[in-house]
């Protein structure tokens, strides 16, 4: 197994010197999937192309309605996601990028004003700065200074993911978002692999085991978290395959907010949630999980994670809840909303 000092070492080494494009990666783990909406999509073509050709990442963790936020970009690279969420968040917004790779951060730092200029901001309003994501106070960021935590397939390559995740809640604002998209497995990966560089560098063996990872929020504090989306992934050189083994694993987004009133389970309190249709990138729905598509104007019944979820962060002016925890009606029916009956108020339930 590698000491934390060379894996550290190692993966600057790749990301730094040995990655020269993300077509050097052997594997999709580190590669965007699936096509960006249509509103990330405008914001792409604005981004110069060295950019994009040295960016690493497998989603695309950037939630909506951001306009006015400060959002930390954990391993920011280029700063593709940092300089989309720089438009995304406006001229009264502000978007920190970290990331201990000097030639990923010269890259990021020589386009700030080109970017700023495409963007039609007067002042630019991203900051770059070298750091360690198991140590953000090393790097300036203040307790409860931030309103959303992004990271793009980062996490998975630290050696102290618990340190990682203390900082990203001691630093978020109650109520606040982590919202990132990383390399999970579905079991614990082995030490051979593990200790395998190139592995490790190839986003893989750093993977979290998906228990592993819900525990270490729950030691934390957070009780519940959703899954965006999930997407396994194939290993398409045999010889990466070979040393893989049997392990699955899957590209996956995942959000989780600051909130300290959650339950280790979902449970009935008769909530009931409204969309609004006031967010401007999806006026027709909003997707919270996979089981959670909000229709605008339509009523769903919510279990009482999910209201606070809605009702206690920024996300709060986008939605009528109803109801409240004085009357409790057992746990709640987590099917999908498709496999639900309407109850007689109209509201259709769904949770993960």
């Amino acid at each position: 197994m590698l000491d934390t000092a060379k894996e550290m070492d190692q993966v600057r080494e790749y990301y730094g010197k040995i990655f020269k494009s993300n077509r050097d990666l052997k594997s999709s783990a580190c590669c965007a999937n699936g096509s960006l909406p249509p509103y990330q999509r405008e914001i792409i073509n604005l981004i110069d192309d060295e950019i994009l050709q040295k960016f690493y990442g497998c989603g695309s963790p950037i939630p909506m309605a951001i306009e006015g936020a400060v959002v930390l970009d954990l391993g920011c690279g280029t700063g593709r996601d940092a300089f989309m969420s720089s438009r995304l968040v406006g001229p009264a917004g502000r978007v920190i990028g970290i990331d201990m790779t000097d030639e990923q951060l010269d890259v990021a730092r020589r386009h700030i004003d080109r970017q700023m200029i495409r963007f039609g901001f007067l002042q630019p309003n991203v900051d770059f700065r070298k750091g360690y994501i198991e140590d953000l106070a090393g790097a300036g960021i203040d307790d409860e200074s931030v309103d959303v935590v992004i990271s793009n397939c980062v996490i998975n390559l630290s050696p102290d993911k618990r340190s990682v995740f203390s900082e990203i809640f001691r630093v978020l604002k109650p109520g606040g978002e982590l919202f990132f998209s990383d390399v999970f497995a579905g079991r614990r990966v082995p030490e051979d692999v593990r200790g395998d560089a190139q592995l490790y560098a190839e986003c893989l063996g750093g993977a979290m085991y998906k228990e592993d990872f819900r525990r270490m929020l729950a030691e934390g504090g957070i009780a519940d978290y959703r899954v965006v989306s999930a997407s396994r992934i194939t290993l398409e050189d045999p010889a990466l395959s070979a040393r893989a083994g049997m392990v699955d694993f899957y590209s996956m987004t995942i959000r989780a907010f600051k909130l300290r009133n959650l339950e280790d389970i979902c449970e009935d309190y008769g909530h009931i949630a409204v969309y609004k249709g006031t967010i401007s990138e999806s006026p027709h729905d909003f997707v919270l999980d996979d089981h959670h598509r909000f229709i605008a104007g339509k009523p769903m019944l919510v279990c009482g994670n999910t209201a606070a979820m809605l009702e206690d962060t920024r996300y709060a002016r986008h939605f009528q809840v109803t109801g409240d925890r004085t009357t409790h009606y057992g746990p709640f029916d987590c099917s999908p909303a498709s496999d639900r009956i309407s109850d007689d108020r109209g509201a259709g339930g769904a949770c993960c």
